[in-house]
């Protein structure tokens, strides 16, 4: 669980630990402007089906254009059938019904072709946006495997899955509902301005009278909406990596009973998310029915007016209907436009996002690499120096030299470099100066995946995934045939516990599997011995293991490493007394090296730290 700030009014939410509790935080998004660039490169493999969706989009909205205007027609032609006789003082009818029923049927036609098309740019829309969202989520996932393992050290681990589900579905919502209506709209718009012009120009310089105040308006509304949108997509990262972090460590939390602290935290990330949610949601809100108010004054002008010319200029009834229909459906491209702007707000602001995610600096990609014989697995580290952040190392000047099959032990209190040391080890940190080399060749000449194959690695915390028993064993290594994989299990004790489980191998892990931490942890040593790696590394591989099942371990661990260069890192140095050298760290720095037994004699820092750990007990 991080810790809490308690020094001001907002707690703070400090990003997940790494191997060694690095943490820090990502830049904040800089312009959308930026991400909309991005995003037209995924729209770009597409563009024909893009450019297809705008067509049907644009033709369903212009066939229905002539709708108002055929059904005016329908009542001017009524209208023309119908005579008042002031000296009978009775109608006569002689309505032309054969013109009325074309009109009804170019009307159906009109219709039924306009859904063809809006049907039809749906489903172009709809497969193109999942097609984006998949490609994102894909080039998501790809990126999360070629960052550096700093990456994962300084960012929430809750911030960074936000990214790769809440904020791509987002974008491909709003692209989704917002393109295809966005330039239907804009059709429905200019089709529309059109048809009133033909009717009537008095008529539509009444509607246009407003048209410039809705403009404004909405251009106000999304400059005030565009950081609320934005604070609403971060805010909704933190609280998704406050919930992450508070879900995988309810043990750690219940234990220190910080319950209340999670949830004042919790409470303050709720409210940071409803304020920008409710704000951005609010002002967007505004422009729909702003629009309708506006447009609705332009629907009594026009029926005031419209009136005035029938009875001046002979207007017939059908244009007004015409007009009056023409000014209802003019606000709604415009409503639209407004909603379409506001989910694009939404999109941009996600956009931002992931794409800072995508454009975050990879590990070097490394072309070429020295050819490997037989490791034997001889270290040296020559004159090494590191720091996680720069101008603060933690690694000076080390030097060491193993010789290999020897079982090393790292020992040192806490932040002295143990971990470090094997993260430098393994590459997953690039050091500032100095080199490691294995057999005489320096890992920065091997490539990361050469490195991490002459190691087995064994960490405090235990990983298994969702699947069989079999399939973590076998994780490292698949094509291991069943036979070697029960001899490691055999030698790491723990044989005979799968095979009392109701499938044995075949039990698949998951969290209603009934396996205890050390039991889980005895896996991971198993599925480290099948690896079958000239080197091992274990960080703390013991510490969840009773004393019993230690023994049991330490003495299958002897029997298995033999002849293999161990590294252990250990706080319980009873575990070590049989290590062929024990390195003992303290600020980066190696200040002793010998044996248990030599240490103890010289009475140091070593035997400090021996000491102590029976004085606490």
């Amino acid at each position: 669980m991080s810790n809490q700030s308690k020094d001001s009014q907002k707690p703070v939410v400090r990003p997940m630990h790494g191997p060694m509790g690095r943490m820090g935080g990502g830049e904040k998004p800089k312009s959308m402007k930026n991400a909309l660039k991005q995003l037209l490169t995924y729209i770009k493999p597409y563009r024909l089906q893009f450019l297809m969706m705008i067509m049907f989009a644009m033709l369903g909205a212009a066939l229905a254009i002539a709708g108002p205007k055929l059904l005016g027609n329908i009542t001017s032609e009524i209208q023309k059938g119908i005579a008042y006789n002031p000296i009978s003082g009775t109608f006569l009818v002689d309505i032309n019904f054969d013109v009325i029923y074309n009109i009804v049927y170019l009307l159906i036609l009109l219709y039924g072709l306009s859904l063809f098309f809006n049907v039809t740019q749906g489903i172009l829309v709809s497969r193109m946006t999942q097609k984006i969202s998949k490609q994102l989520r894909t080039d998501l996932f790809k990126k999360m495997e070629r960052l550096p393992l700093k990456y994962f050290d300084q960012h929430p681990h809750g911030d960074t899955l936000s990214r790769m589900t809440n904020d791509i579905d987002t974008i491909g919502q709003a692209m989704n509902s917002s393109v295809s209506s966005l330039f239907s709209s804009i059709t429905l718009l200019i089709g529309v301005l059109i048809m009133m012009l033909t009717i009537s120009g008095w008529l539509t310089l009444v509607a246009m009278i407003t048209l410039p105040s809705t403009t404004v308006l909405m251009g106000l509304i999304m400059k005030k909406a565009r950081g609320y949108f934005r604070k609403q997509q971060q805010t909704l990262g933190l609280l998704n990596g406050h919930i992450e972090e508070n879900y995988t460590n309810q043990q750690i939390v219940k234990t220190y009973q910080a319950e209340q602290t999670m949830l004042d935290t919790f409470e303050v990330h709720n409210k940071d998310l409803y304020e920008s949610s409710w704000k951005s949601q609010f002002i967007s809100g505004l422009m729909m029915p702003l629009t309708t108010f506006v447009s609705n004054l332009s629907y009594v002008a026009i029926s005031v007016v419209g009136g005035i010319l029938a009875i001046s200029r002979g207007l017939l009834i059908g244009d007004i209907q015409s007009m009056l229909m023409y000014v209802r459906t003019f606000s709604q491209p415009l409503g639209n436009i407004a909603q379409s702007l506001t989910m694009t707000q939404t999109a941009l602001a996600a956009s931002e996002r992931v794409f800072e995610f995508l454009n975050e600096p990879e590990m070097i990609v490394e072309t070429r690499s020295v050819e490997m014989n037989k490791i034997k697995g001889n270290v040296r580290f020559d004159h090494v120096r590191f720091g996680y952040v720069e101008g603060k190392e933690i690694i000076h000047d080390f030097n060491a030299e193993i010789k290999a099959g020897q079982k090393i032990a790292i020992v040192g209190p806490t932040g002295a470099g143990k971990t470090t040391l094997v993260n430098l080890l393994m590459r997953f940190y690039e050091l500032n100066s100095g080199s490691i080399q294995v057999d005489g060749i320096k890992t920065t000449d091997l490539t990361r995946d050469q490195v991490h194959e002459l190691f087995g690695m064994v960490l405090q915390d235990t990983w298994l995934f969702k699947g069989s028993i079999k399939d973590n064993l076998k994780y490292g290594k698949p094509d291991v045939s069943d036979e070697l994989m029960i001899q490691a299990t055999q030698a790491a004790n723990i044989d005979h516990f799968i095979k009392s489980l109701p499938y044995g191998y075949d039990m698949v892990l998951d969290e209603n599997a009934s396996i205890s931490q050390g039991q889980k942890q005895l896996l991971t040593i198993a599925r480290a011995m099948i690896v079958d790696a000239p080197m091992l590394i274990l960080d703390e591989a013991t510490s969840s293991v009773d004393v019993r099942t230690e023994l049991l371990i330490q003495e299958a661990m002897d029997r298995l490493m033999k002849g293999r260069t161990t590294f252990v890192i250990a706080h319980r140095l009873s575990t070590i007394k049989n290590a062929d050298l024990i390195f003992v760290l303290k600020d980066g720095n190696i200040v002793e090296t010998g044996t248990h037994n030599t240490l103890l004699e010289q009475q140091g820092f070593y035997a400090d730290l021996y000491n102590s750990q029976f004085e606490t007990e």
